[in-house]
């Protein structure tokens, strides 16, 4: 499917907030996806994932959540230090904040379904994925966080969506034990969260332009998340 990308200041709390945007080219309204960066920013990968979810029909707009520090702030996969210095900068009352605000730009666009807007993100924006599910939950319909450090579980009986989380079983940053403080604590809240995990995947396993990229688990994700935002933002 044929897109359209276009940088956007989307109104945010204190200022304008850069994302990318995408959607598929043509008139019909589409459901909408929340594409939200790693830790490294939002960089070429987060981009390519927001344009192959709008090539599946969805209109995906990947925010710049380190903009309230300056703008366009990225760093390479080589940079790991100086990623988490980035992402320590961040405060969750405001992260939730820009969520909202880029829900409510896709919200008021007339090529959007507003009742149909998803979440996904990857490593810091896989907790993202799942701390705005939680806090948003009147708004998100539907969550898939990828690898996603330091999930809130303590939050985990706010949520009102289904959450397909991926996480890999080699990753050095998330423990297994912490996987199953999320399985534990969302069968107990009786919440749809189902987990899935990689045999012998690290973290990063989806990111081509990383060491850690694991094929058969980044192409098995992709074809889950795609069945599940069919199923529950496409799907009448």
């Amino acid at each position: 499917m044929d897109v359209e990308t276009q940088m956007i200041e989307v109104p945010a709390a204190g200022g304008a907030m850069p994302a990318f945007g995408v959607r598929p080219k043509g008139g019909a309204r589409a459901p909408g996806v929340l594409v939200i960066q790693e830790a490294f920013g939002l960089n070429e990968h987060i981009k390519d994932v927001a344009r192959r979810i709008a090539g599946e029909g969805y209109v995906a707009l990947a925010p710049d959540l380190y903009w309230r520090g300056g703008k366009g702030r990225t760093v390479g996969y080589d940079q790991l230090p100086e990623a988490i210095g980035l992402m320590q900068s961040l405060k969750d009352p405001e992260v939730v904040s820009d969520v909202a605000s880029g829900y409510a730009y896709l919200e008021k666009q007339s090529f959007v379904r507003a009742d149909r807007i998803g979440i996904t993100g990857f490593c810091m924006g896989g907790r993202v994925a799942y701390l705005a599910a939680c806090e948003l939950a009147d708004k998100i319909k539907a969550s898939v966080p990828f690898y996603g450090g330091g999930i809130p579980v303590e939050k985990t009986a706010k949520l009102e969506c289904p959450v397909l989380a991926f996480f890999g079983e080699k990753d050095a940053f998330i423990p297994l034990e912490s996987v199953e403080q999320l399985k534990a604590e969302a069968r107990r809240h009786r919440k749809a969260v189902e987990v899935v995990v990689y045999p012998g995947a690290g973290h990063g396993f989806f990111c081509n332009e990383r060491a850690s990229y694991q094929k058969a688990a980044a192409e098995d994700a992709w074809a889950r998340l795609k069945k599940f935002f069919a199923t529950h933002l496409t799907a009448s």
